[in-house]
C-alpha cells in the first residue's frame, strides 16, 4: 500500500509538472521591474517586481519559481489575485485570455539560502562587507520571484535601494541615482532580453577605472579601494582583450555596458552576468603574483559569455557544451593573441594529456552528455572547437560563428544549430566530426596529436624528444641537451624539465640559474623534490625570484633539507606576504615557529599572527592555509575552534568540506573533543548544528564500540 501510495505521488507530482510546462509554453514574459532593498541585518531581501506578459494561448493560470518566500501582495492588471504558493513556486490563478496583455505585481521577501550572499556585517571591517548574488542555471528564484528555465529570456530592469555609503553594481546601464536621507536608489536598465539566470547585482566599498573600447562600449572595472596600485595587474590587457574578441567572433559586443567586480569568498573563478562579470578577489593581484596567478584567462573566458552563453544560450543541459566550450575555446584564443601561438598550442598539450589520461582510466565522457564534468565541457569542449577550425579553416569558422550568433541572437539554441550554421557557409557534412568530438566520450588522442605536430615546431621537437630517449643508446642528458640547445621555445623548456628533470645536465642547471624566465626557473623549483646540500647555494637566489610560487617552494625545500641555514632563509624572506591567502606568509610563520633560536622573543606574536588568519574576516583560503598549519603545530585554540565551526557552514563547498573533514579529524582527540562540545553554549544554534549532531554520532559509535569489545 505504501509503494502504491508512493507511485500515485509521483505520477501526480510528473503531471504537475508538465501541465506547468505546458502553461508557461502558453505564455511570453516580455520585461520585469524590479525594486530591493537588502537588509543586512535579517540577511532578507524586501522587493516588488511587476511582469508584463503576452498569453499565447487562454488558460486559468500562471507560475514563477521562488524558493521559500513570503507574499505580501500580489496584483494582476492592478487587482488582487487569487493565489499559491510552495516552497518552490508561487502560482497565480486567473482565466488568462490569449493575445491579451497583463501586467503581474509582486510584493514578497526573501531569505535566501543560496544564490544570495551577505558577507561581513557582524565584523568590525565595514570595509569587508559585502552582498553578492550568483545565479549559476536556475538559482535567481531564491531571491527573485523569476524562471528556473534558461528558455524564458526577458527584458530586466532593475532598482536597488541601499546605504548610500557603499556602491551597488547590477545589470544593465545606470540610469540614474537617487539619494534620500541615508540611502540612495541605483537604477539600472537592460535594453535586450536574456535569462533570468544571469539577473546579478554586487554591493561593497568600491572605485572604478572607466575605459572604453574600440566600439564605443564603457568597459568598468572595479576595485577595491586599498587596491588602488593593483589595477594594472588585475586588469592588464583588459580593453585588448575587448577589442580582440569583438573582432574575432565578428560579431559587436551585444549590450550597453560590460563590468567587471572582485567579490570576497565567491564561488568560482567567475560568472558572466549579462553585462556584469563578478570574479573571485583572488585575481585581484600585484605585479609578482600576476607572474604566477592572473584574471587574464578568467576575463577572456567570461567576456566570451557575453555572446556564447548570454545573447545565445543553451536550451538545456545537453548544449552545455555551446557555452563553457566556446567561453574557454576563445579564451585560449585570446591568450594565442597575447602571448603567442607556442603559448597556446602548449596550452593545448596539456590539456589533450589530462584529457587522455582521463579517458584511459575509463573516465572519458561525451561533449553531449548534460552529465559530463567541468574537465569535458570546458577542455574537451575547447579542443573540440579547435579540431573544427583545423578542419573546415579559420575563415570559414568566423563566417559560421557569425552566421550562427546572428541568426540565434536572444534566443535559445541547441548543438544542431551551431553544426547546421558552420555546415552551411563550410559546404561539409559534419556528421563524423559530430560522432568523434561530441558523441564520442573517448578522446581523441591521435588526432589532436596530429593538430599538434602539424601546428607547432616546438611540440614536434618535444615529440621527437621522446622517441630518441625511449630508443637512443646515447645518454639522456646529452639527447636532451641537444634538443634544449636548439629551441628558443620557453614553453618546451618548461616541458623538458618537467618531464626530464632528473636527466638534466649541469650546463642546462646553469642556463637555468643565469636565466631571467622566471618561468624556467619556477619549473625547475617544482620539479625538483630535494634539494641537496650540495645544491642549496645554487637555489638560494630563487628566494628572490618575482615569483610567489617559487619562492614559497623554494623556501619550504631549503628549511626541510638544510636546516644549518634556516636562520639564513627565514630572514632572506621575512617582509614577503605572497597572494591573496597570504602563502609565503603564513609558511614564513610557521617556519619561524619551528626554527629553534630563531627570534625567540617573537615567537607568540607569530603565533598570534597566524591564528588571527582563521576568522571569518579573511578570505577562505587564507583560513584554510591557516587551519592547516595550526593543526600541524598543535596550536589551534578556542578561537580558531569557533572560526572552524563558523566554517562547516561556508558557502564555498570545497571550504566547508575541508572545515568537516578537519572537524572529524579533531574528534579522534579527546582534548579538542571536550573543547567542541564546551562552544555550543557560547554560539548560535544553528550555527553549532552540524558540529552538534557530528558529536553525538561520535560518542554513540563509541559507545557501541565499547559494549561490543566488553
Amino acid at each position: 500500500m505504501i509503494f502504491f501510495r508512493y507511485i500515485i505521488l509521483c505520477c501526480f507530482c510528473l503531471q504537475a509538472f508538465i501541465i506547468y510546462g505546458q502553461q508557461q509554453d502558453k505564455v511570453d514574459f516580455l520585461t520585469a521591474r524590479i525594486s530591493i532593498e537588502p537588509d543586512t541585518i535579517n540577511k532578507k531581501i524586501e522587493g516588488n517586481i511587476t511582469y508584463a506578459f503576452k498569453v499565447l494561448e487562454s488558460l486559468d493560470s500562471v507560475f514563477l519559481d521562488a524558493k521559500t518566500m513570503q507574499f505580501s501582495n500580489v496584483l494582476l492588471n492592478g487587482k488582487k489575485v487569487k493565489f499559491t504558493k510552495n516552497d518552490r513556486t508561487l502560482t497565480v490563478f486567473k482565466k488568462l485570455k490569449k493575445n491579451k496583455n497583463y501586467k503581474l505585481s509582486i510584493t514578497y521577501t526573501a531569505k535566501p539560502k543560496q544564490a544570495l550572499y551577505f558577507f561581513g556585517w557582524t565584523d568590525s571591517d565595514n570595509d569587508n562587507n559585502q552582498i553578492w548574488t550568483q545565479g549559476q542555471g536556475k538559482y535567481t528564484s531564491h531571491w527573485l520571484p523569476s524562471f528556473d528555465d534558461m528558455n524564458e529570456k526577458v527584458e530586466f530592469d532593475i532598482s536597488i535601494t541601499f546605504n548610500k555609503n557603499y556602491e551597488v553594481i547590477a545589470n544593465g546601464k545606470l540610469k540614474k541615482v537617487k539619494v534620500s536621507n541615508n540611502l540612495k536608489t541605483w537604477y539600472f536598465a537592460m535594453d535586450k532580453p536574456m535569462s533570468s539566470y544571469l539577473l546579478a547585482f554586487a554591493i561593497g566599498k568600491y572605485h572604478k577605472k572607466v575605459v572604453q573600447s574600440n566600439s564605443g562600449v564603457p568597459l568598468e572595472l572595479y576595485y577595491y579601494p586599498k587596491d588602488s596600485i593593483n589595477v594594472e595587474p588585475t586588469y592588464r590587457y583588459s580593453s585588448q582583450i575587448f577589442n580582440f574578441l569583438e573582432k574575432e567572433i565578428g560579431v559587436s559586443y551585444p549590450w550597453q555596458v560590460y563590468k567587471q567586480i572582485p567579490v570576497r569568498d565567491f564561488l568560482y573563478a567567475g560568472m558572466e552576468n549579462t553585462t556584469t562579470t563578478i570574479f573571485s578577489d583572488t585575481y585581484v593581484v600585484d605585479s609578482v603574483a600576476y607572474n604566477d596567478k592572473n584574471y587574464i584567462n578568467i576575463n577572456a573566458h567570461e567576456l566570451a559569455h557575453q555572446w556564447f552563453g548570454d545573447l545565445v544560450t543553451e536550451k538545456n543541459s545537453n548544449h552545455h557544451w555551446l557555452h563553457e566550450g566556446f567561453a574557454t575555446y576563445y579564451a585560449y584564443v585570446t591568450e594565442k593573441e597575447l602571448f603567442g601561438e607556442d603559448y597556446f598550442n602548449w596550452k593545448l598539450f596539456d590539456t589533450a594529456q589530462q584529457l587522455d589520461k582521463n579517458s584511459r582510466s575509463g573516465n572519458g565522457e561525451a561533449l553531449l552528455n548534460p552529465r559530463a564534468s567541468s574537465l569535458t565541457f570546458y577542455e574537451k569542449g575547447a579542443w573540440a572547437l579547435h579540431a573544427l577550425v583545423y578542419k573546415v579553416g579559420k575563415e570559414t569558422f568566423r563566417k559560421g560563428v557569425k552566421n550562427y550568433l546572428e541568426k540565434h541572437k536572444y534566443k535559445n539554441v541547441t548543438v544542431s544549430d551551431f553544426l547546421n550554421s558552420i555546415e552551411e557557409v563550410s559546404g561539409t557534412n559534419l556528421s563524423s566530426y559530430k560522432k568523434i568530438w561530441l558523441e564520442g566520450s573517448v578522446f581523441p588522442i591521435e588526432e589532436a596529436k596530429r593538430i599538434l605536430k602539424e601546428s607547432s615546431l616546438s611540440i614536434t621537437s618535444f615529440y621527437k624528444l621522446q622517441r630518441e630517449l625511449s630508443v637512443s643508446k646515447e645518454n639522456n642528458s646529452v639527447i636532451i641537451d641537444r634538443y634544449w640547445n636548439k629551441t628558443t621555445s620557453t614553453e618546451l623548456k618548461k616541458h623538458i624539465i618537467k618531464f626530464y628533470s632528473k636527466s638534466l645536465s649541469k650546463v642546462i642547471k646553469e642556463d637555468i640559474l643565469n636565466s631571467n624566465d622566471f618561468a624556467i626557473r619556477q619549473a625547475l623549483v617544482l620539479a625538483t623534490d630535494k634539494i641537496s646540500l650540495e645544491n642549496k647555494d645554487f637555489f638560494i637566489s630563487f628566494l628572490t625570484d618575482k615569483s610567489y610560487i617559487t619562492i614559497e617552494n623554494v623556501l619550504y625545500k631549503l628549511w626541510i633539507y638544510n636546516p644549518e641555514m634556516r636562520v639564513n632563509y627565514l630572514d632572506k624572506t621575512k617582509g614577503i606576504i605572497g597572494f591573496s591567502n597570504k602563502n609565503v606568509r603564513q609558511l614564513w610563520l610557521a617556519l619561524a615557529i619551528m626554527t629553534k633560536g630563531y627570534e625567540e622573543e617573537n615567537k607568540q606574536k607569530y603565533l598570534n599572527e597566524l591564528q588571527s588568519y582563521t576568522s571569518s574576516i579573511n578570505y577562505f583560503e587564507t583560513r584554510q592555509l591557516a587551519f592547516s598549519y595550526l593543526y600541524d603545530l598543535f596550536y589551534l585554540d578556542k578561537e580558531n575552534l569557533k572560526d572552524l565551526v563558523h566554517a562547516t557552514n561556508h558557502p564555498v563547498w570545497q571550504f566547508k568540506k575541508f572545515a568537516r573533514n578537519m572537524v572529524d579529524k579533531l574528534l579522534q582527540e579527546d582534548n579538542y573533543l571536550d573543547s567542541l562540545k564546551e562552544l555550543e553554549g557560547q554560539l548560535k544554534k544553528e550555527e553549532f548544528s552540524y558540529i552538534k549532531s557530528v558529536i553525538t554520532s561520535y560518542e554513540k559509535s563509541n559507545e557501541s564500540r565499547t559494549k561490543f569489545f566488553k
